[in-house]
Parts: structure tokens; C-alpha cells; sequence
């Protein structure tokens, strides 16, 4: 007995070892960063490295702010990711259930075409989307950075598969006691459905802040670039100055840090219930 627990124990602090090692490694990076985003120019670049900077530069931010529209960016970048995260949460909402629970004619063979468009390359895609761009006008705007994305195949999966791991007595009993179909959908699926919901909102959230090809291909205003590109101007004008550089980096990548430990609980539970599920 004793030997069993010694090696239960053994176990246990081998695979607390095994993730302290990977949870460094993945840290390690955001952490050479934020210091070196606080370095002087010199530091950065020496060899070899010196981890913690001799002189805390924080002025490095205030300078990054007076080059470049930071905030301007920031708010672009907020404005596409909050038209984005909604419209896939609304529009995957809706169309997971009805997948999952109407019943119409063609609803297999929609469904297989919804999961076609994931076979779709997007540079087949920027073409024929540009010239739609052109023809509605929406060059250089930024309702061309949202309207494009706010369907999501991989969303409507993985709703779909959730609402029909759901026991149909639940809605049975519900529509007995005269709730609608919308009603059941709004008091009853969705408040159930708050961890696929914060886990799709959360992969939105994160493909909306870090998009950066088709931005680059359809806004050119300086004052309406998103923060990606805001990002990649900096590193041009100051290749040199990789302490800027870094510091730009860093104000860009708190919103999504930010993002993800507030929806970290939403995205695990939406992971484990509903990425297999489904009858």
C-alpha cells in the first residue's frame, strides 16, 4: 500500500514537472518580450543577451504612442473584432439549431455545403471578394473587414453538435407547456449553450485581432488600419529600433491575453462537451 501511494505520488509530481516545463516554455517568449520591449536600444541587441535591462526604459511606450495612431489602431481593431465575434455568435447560434433540430427539405445536403466552405482556400477567395468590395463601395472602410466574416462553418459545427447532444425531452416539455420554437431556442438551448458560445466568441475574438492579409488588402488610410498593420509600419519606419518594436507588440497583445483569461473557464468546458458531441 505503501509503495502504491509512493508511486501515485511519484506520478503526480512527474506530470507537475512535465507541464511547470511546458507552461515555461510557453511563457519564456511573452516574457523576453515585455523586457526587452523595456530595454534600451543597445540591450537589446547585445551579445550576449542580457535578460533584465540595466536601465527600465518606459519610455519606450510613450515614444511607440507618438509614432504611430496606437490608439486610433487599438480602436479599429475593437470596432472589426466586436462586429465579427457577434455576427458569429448570432449567426452561428441560429443556424447550429436549426441544423441541429428543424427538420427541412435539403438540411443534410446544406449542412455538407456549409462544411464544404471549409475546403476552400483563402486565396481563391481574395479575388472574387475584393471585387465585391469594389462594387459596393467598401474599399478602405472598415464594414469591409466585418460584413465578409460574420459567417463561420466551424461555429455552425460546433453549435450543431452541441444542440443535439441536448435531450430532446428538455424542448418536448417546454413546447407542452406552450413555449415557441424561439422561445425554447432563447430560454432553454442557449443558456445551456454558454460554454460553446464563450469558446466560439473567444476564437472569433482572437481571428478578428490578429487578422492581417486581407486588412492589408483593403484598408490603406493610415487612420483606419487595424493594429496589425499598425504593427508591421512601425517594424518597417524603425527597423532598427527593435525596443520599439517590442513595446508595439506588447499593447497589442494584452487585449487578447486579457480575452482569453477572462473566457479561459468557457473555452475549456466548450471544448470538452461539445467538440465530440452530437448523436
Amino acid at each position: 500500500m505503501v509503495g502504491f501511494l509512493y508511486r501515485r505520488s511519484l506520478d503526480r509530481w512527474l506530470a507537475y514537472g512535465v507541464l511547470l516545463l511546458a507552461a515555461t516554455a510557453m511563457i519564456a517568449p511573452f516574457m523576453i518580450m515585455l523586457l526587452a520591449s523595456l530595454k534600451p536600444a543597445t540591450e537589446v541587441i547585445q551579445v550576449p543577451p542580457q535578460l533584465v535591462p540595466s536601465t527600465w526604459q518606459w519610455g519606450n511606450y510613450a515614444e511607440v504612442l507618438r509614432i504611430l495612431p496606437i490608439g486610433q489602431q487599438l480602436l479599429n481593431s475593437a470596432i472589426v473584432t466586436a462586429g465579427v465575434v457577434s455576427g458569429w455568435v448570432v449567426i452561428a447560434t441560429l443556424a447550429g439549431y436549426a441544423f441541429a433540430r428543424l427538420r427541412f427539405w435539403g438540411r443534410d445536403m446544406l449542412f455538407g455545403m456549409y462544411l464544404g466552405t471549409l475546403m476552400i482556400p483563402f486565396a481563391v477567395q481574395i479575388v472574387p471578394m475584393y471585387q465585391l468590395m469594389v462594387t459596393f463601395g467598401w474599399v478602405d472602410r472598415l464594414i469591409a473587414l466585418i460584413v465578409p466574416w460574420l459567417y463561420t462553418a466551424y461555429g455552425t459545427f460546433l453549435l450543431r453538435q452541441f444542440f443535439r447532444s441536448l435531450p430532446l425531452e428538455l424542448e418536448e416539455a417546454a413546447i407542452i407547456d406552450g413555449a415557441s420554437r424561439w422561445g425554447v431556442l432563447v430560454r432553454i438551448a442557449i443558456p445551456l449553450a454558454r460554454a460553446p458560445i464563450g469558446t466560439l466568441a473567444t476564437f472569433g475574438f482572437l481571428y478578428a485581432w490578429n487578422s492581417f492579409l486581407w486588412p492589408l488588402i483593403v484598408i490603406s488610410s493610415p487612420e483606419k488600419k487595424l493594429i496589425s498593420q499598425g504593427l508591421t509600419d512601425l517594424q518597417a519606419l524603425y527597423a532598427d529600433r527593435l525596443d520599439l518594436v517590442m513595446a508595439a507588440a506588447v499593447l497589442a497583445i494584452l487585449p487578447t491575453l486579457l480575452a482569453f483569461l477572462l473566457a479561459q473557464r468557457s473555452f475549456i468546458e466548450g471544448i470538452a462537451t461539445s467538440g465530440f458531441g452530437g448523436r
